[in-house]
């Protein structure tokens, strides 16, 4: 079989395409077929800065093609996703579960045949395909987490989502938002991605470019401008102060990335965390219990993920990743295997 192994840093050229002998299941694994792979920004950050040797990627969809023989919940034929973090079930994340996440210290899914334990996978929704399918593991869930993972409070009818931009979190986010009868506010860059992101379903769009005080035109453009129940925070410190003014008092302030970070700004601004009136929580994927709980509402709500207009060949994952890094894409980046 084929697969690509990062070697090194500096640069996607220490992407390299290997060929290394089909996997063996042991008596609770399951070995799948991988279709289709998408990346994430997390991808990008292990290509380019670490420097064990791995096979890249957390996000795929495949086949089961043979199981162990104890295996009980598939059956070879059946439609399957990994899970990103292979030993997290359910409850609260724990340290030995954060070291078992795809394509980091564990191998990922750039590769045609890979083997997972039966308790790493779960039944993609029938109505997709493996290229959507494989858009779920890390930004689909998240976003679902995001919105759903607090026990206290999940999303509501009538509730007010905020999202930021248009990267896989933030449009996962409006779907759900919209599946769920909320409102949904959504920035952006430019026009063009107003557009888009109206044609999804939001109900307001703000261009950030144009708008420095967003935070404050989003709260205002809410029911009885009492701002936002959900707030999907991607940028991290130089967007944090603008999502605390768009958030209502007691809502959730989802801190999901850390873009203003990576592109050099790791000022907060004058946000105070003891003067907010808003809860916030750290957002790290989320366990299979969510995973096939969000596959269900997919499934039921016929929610299809958004993946961008070029999909790219196996052979061509590295030109995927340099893609990605310039910001050409709308939508989740896509590699279909076959």
């Amino acid at each position: 079989m084929k697969q690509w192994v990062l070697h090194g840093t500096g640069s996607f050229d220490c992407l390299k395409l290997e060929e290394a002998p089909i996997p063996e299941v042991g008596d609770h694994e399951v070995l799948v077929k991988i279709h289709a792979a998408s990346l994430n920004y997390r991808d990008l950050m292990i290509a380019t800065s670490q420097s064990e040797k791995v096979i890249p990627v957390s996000d795929g969809a495949g086949e089961v093609v043979s199981i162990g023989s104890r295996v009980k919940r598939f059956r070879t034929g059946q439609r399957v996703i990994p899970t990103f973090f292979q030993g997290f079930i359910s409850g609260a994340l724990t340290q030995e579960d954060s070291l078992s996440a795809l394509g980091a210290l564990a191998d990922g899914v750039l590769r045609e045949y890979a083997v997972f334990p039966e308790n790493g996978l779960v039944h993609m929704p029938t109505h997709l395909s493996y290229e959507e399918a494989a858009t779920l593991p890390c930004a689909g869930l998240t976003a679902w987490n995001a919105l759903y993972g607090s026990g206290s409070r999940p999303l509501r009818a009538g509730d007010t989502v905020l999202t930021q931009g248009t990267g896989g979190v933030s449009i996962f986010a409006l779907q759900f938002g919209v599946a769920a009868g909320a409102e949904v506010i959504s920035t952006t860059s430019s026009e063009e991605k107003e557009a888009k992101l109206r044609h999804l379903g939001a109900r307001h769009t703000i261009n950030y470019k144009e708008d420095q005080e967003w935070g404050q035109t989003a709260k205002k453009k809410t029911l009885d401008q009492r701002g936002a129940d959900f707030v999907i925070e991607v940028g991290g410190p130089g967007t944090l102060e603008q999502s605390s003014k768009a958030a209502a008092i007691d809502a959730q302030v989802a801190i999901v990335g850390r873009i203003s970070v990576n592109a050099g700004n790791r000022e907060t601004g004058n946000w105070n965390p003891h003067g907010a009136l808003h809860g916030t929580r750290r957002i790290m994927v989320g366990s299979q219990l969510q995973f096939e709980e969000m596959n269900r509402a997919i499934e039921i709500n016929k929610i299809r993920p958004i993946t961008d207009e070029r999909i790219f060949g196996f052979e061509e994952a590295r030109e995927a990743f340099q893609y990605l890094w310039d910001q050409k894409h709308f939508r989740k980046v896509v590699i279909k295997f076959a």
